[in-house]
């Protein structure tokens, strides 16, 4: 029986990562194939490629490594691309993706990116991870102005299960909001139908200003502000991180999966943090298995991208978003306890959670990389020689 309850808590926790990190997204990704000039038939096949590739190399990595690696599509290199992309043709975008791809892979073969993450103190990357993480925590509560009762529903549920049935917590807050919010009448599921989705292949075109105006700037978003806390979230959970060999396998496959449609992969954050919290697995050497569970969820989104994007449209938004805040309530509980354990890093560890926590930008580069390179110079000044 206690093998059964471990393998529905894996289950269920990759199940809500893909579902939090698919949903949350879905919406820019469409929006950039349709700047770039594209139709909805292009966005299904997107989805299938991106689904294939996140889900068979999330696989590949955690059970070779035994470490909970989750692999997700870049969703500030997406909201990136909306903008920056505009102008440009579908052949010189899926060039400009096989270059930033190929900078992420130098990135991985020369080993520098692993150099300077060593060099973080646990302290402040668990206070980065818990910046990057309190807002979702925050709008469980905001969202509760737009659906009370779903939301209300789905906290106390939330409580409850942790206080009688820790395992199925997740699963009873998932089940409880869908019914309640289609009981309601939110949930509109009369446009979903079964549609094959299929690849579609775009020659790729290079250009120097392609390279300037897209590669560059999706390459640093990437970094910055997706693998770095990617990366971080490991190393906040005390696990090895594989970095320059991960870094070195997702480029390698997204430069040569890009004219398929795979515009950016790194590690994923948030959703990762879920497969690593206790809910996933008492054991923090078996929650590998949760990353594994979410890696085949990503396949079977894949293969049913098409009607995938119409449920996914179908569910309100602010219970999608709700629920991945009641998802990540311990982590960011924890996270914040070890970020000020020591005396030594509290005054760096809380500058690199509110920087973190803002919505600072600067050069494109998001508040994540802004927090880390804060808190580091906060240390350097109040540290006592």
């Amino acid at each position: 029986m206690a093998g059964t309850d471990q393998l529905l808590s894996r289950t269920m926790a990759g199940l809500v990562a893909v579902i939090i990190g698919f949903s949350s997204s879905i919406a820019l990704i469409y929006q950039v194939v349709i700047t770039l000039g594209g139709t909805p038939e292009l966005v299904a096949s997107w989805i299938l490629m991106l689904g294939l590739v996140m889900g068979s190399t999330s696989i590949v990595l955690s059970f070779y490594y035994k470490v909970p690696i989750l692999i997700a599509w870049s969703t500030t290199g997406a909201a990136l691309l909306i903008s920056s992309a505009q102008g440009y043709s579908l052949p010189e975008a899926i060039g400009a993706f096989m270059l930033s791809a190929l900078l992420v892979l130098v990135s991985g073969i020369t080993g520098w990116f692993e150099k300077i993450m060593n060099r973080i103190p646990s302290e402040l990357a668990c206070a980065m991870l818990a910046g990057v993480l309190v807002t979702f925590g925050i709008d469980v509560f905001n969202f509760m102005n737009d659906m009370p009762l779903v939301i209300g529903l789905m906290v106390v549920v939330y409580f409850i299960g942790k206080r009688f049935f820790a395992r199925f917590a997740m699963l009873s807050v998932l089940l409880a909001g869908i019914f309640l919010a289609w009981y309601m009448g939110n949930i509109d599921t009369s446009t979903v139908h079964w549609q094959a989705s299929s690849f579609t292949y775009i020659a790729p075109s290079f250009s120097l200003q392609a390279f300037v105006s897209i590669s560059i700037p999706l390459y640093i978003v990437t970094m910055t502000s997706q693998n770095l806390p990617g990366f971080a979230i490991l190393k906040a959970h005390n696990y090895k991180a594989p970095i320059s060999s991960s870094l070195t396998v997702t480029g390698l496959i997204n430069c040569v999966t890009a004219p398929f449609g795979t515009y950016s992969i790194n590690l994923a954050a948030i959703t990762a943090a879920i497969c690593m919290s206790e809910e996933a697995d008492k054991d923090p050497d078996k929650r590998y298995w949760a990353s594994i569970a979410g890696g085949v969820f990503y396949i079977i989104m894949a293969l049913c991208a098409a009607m995938l994007v119409a449920i996914v449209a179908s569910l309100p938004q602010a219970l999608v978003l709700a629920l991945a805040g009641i998802a990540l309530f311990g982590t960011i509980a924890n996270s914040l306890q070890q970020s000020l354990h020591s005396a030594e890093y509290t005054e760096a560890a809380i500058i690199t959670f509110l920087v973190t926590a803002s919505d600072l930008t600067l050069w494109s580069v998001g508040s994540a990389c802004w927090g880390i390179i804060a808190g580091a110079i906060t240390l350097i000044v109040t540290r006592k020689r």
